[in-house]
C-alpha cells in the first residue's frame, strides 16, 4: 500500500529539501539554541539528525538490493514508535554528537551540501529500483517518499519557535497526509488541516475530546508513527 498522492517523489523530495534548507540558511547561533518539536532537541540537535538522514538517503540510493521488497511508503512506518527505548537511545546520541559541533556555521554548511546532494541522488535515481535501508528494502520510489515525510515533519518541528521562518513545502505536507491517511486506513478529519494532521498523526500534539469522539475507534490507533 503506497502513499499515492499524485506528487512525483523526487519532486517532493527536492520541495521538501529545498524548503528546510531556506529555514536552516537563514538561521543564527542564538536561534540554533531554541528548542524544537522533538523531545529534548534543540534546533541544532535536529539540523544534525536530518543530516544523518540525508546522509542514509545517499547510502541507500547507492545500495541495490538483490532481496524482494518488504515495505512501502507507508507499511516503513510500523517499525516507529514513539516512547520506545530506541527513541529514547536515539535523541542521546543525537544530542551528543551535534554538540560535538562548536561552530554552528559547520554543521549549517554540513546541512546545506549533503541536502543537496541527496536531492540531486534522488532525481537520478531509478524509481523501481530496490534499495536497503533501515534493514528493510524498499524501491527507490517509496523511499523517496519516506524522505519527503521525514524532512517535512521535522520541519515543523524546527520551526516551533521560528514564526517567521518559511513553511514546508505543499508536495512535502501532501506526502505527509497520504502517508497518514495510509497508516490510518481513511482519510483525516475534514477539517484538519496538514500541518495539525501531521503533528496528531506523529503524536506532537494530542488529540481533543472532539476529535477522538468524531474519529470513534480509529482514535486509539493515534500516534499513526512518531
Amino acid at each position: 500500500m503506497s502513499a499515492g498522492n499524485g506528487v512525483d517523489p523526487a519532486r517532493a523530495v527536492r520541495a521538501a529539501y529545498e524548503a528546510a534548507s531556506a529555514v536552516v540558511a537563514g538561521l543564527g547561533d542564538e536561534e540554533s539554541w531554541l528548542p524544537t518539536g522533538c523531545t529534548g532537541w534543540a534546533v541544532r540537535d535536529l539540523v544534525f539528525h536530518c543530516v544523518t538522514d540525508a546522509q542514509r538517503a545517499l547510502v541507500a540510493l547507492h545500495t541495490p538490493a538483490r532481496e524482494p521488497v518488504d515495505r512501502d511508503a507507508v507499511t516503513y512506518w510500523q517499525d516507529w514508535r514513539p516512547d520506545t527505548v530506541g527513541a529514547a537511545n536515539g535523541r542521546r546520541w543525537v544530542r551528543v554528537n551535534a554538540s560535538m559541533f562548536l561552530d554552528w556555521g559547520q554543521l549549517q554548511g554540513l546541512f546545506l551540501e549533503t541536502l543537496r546532494a541527496a536531492t540531486h541522488a534522488a532525481g537520478t535515481a531509478d524509481p523501481a529500483g530496490a534499495v536497503l535501508t533501515q534493514g528493510h528494502v524498499l524501491t527507490a520510489r517509496d523511499l523517496l517518499t519516506t524522505l519527503a515525510v521525514e524532512a517535512t515533519v521535522h520541519h515543523l518541528d524546527m520551526t516551533v519557535r521560528l514564526p517567521h521562518a518559511p513553511g514546508p513545502a505543499p508536495e512535502g505536507l501532501a506526502a505527509v497526509r497520504a502517508t497518514l491517511d495510509g497508516l490510518l486506513g481513511r482519510p483525516a478529519l475534514p477539517d484538519w488541516t496538514d500541518e495539525h494532521y501531521a503533528r496528531v498523526g506523529t503524536g506532537r500534539a494530542p488529540l481533543t475530546e472532539t476529535e477522538r469522539a468524531a474519529l470513534g475507534p480509529a482514535a486509539e490507533r493515534f500516534p499513526l508513527f512518531g
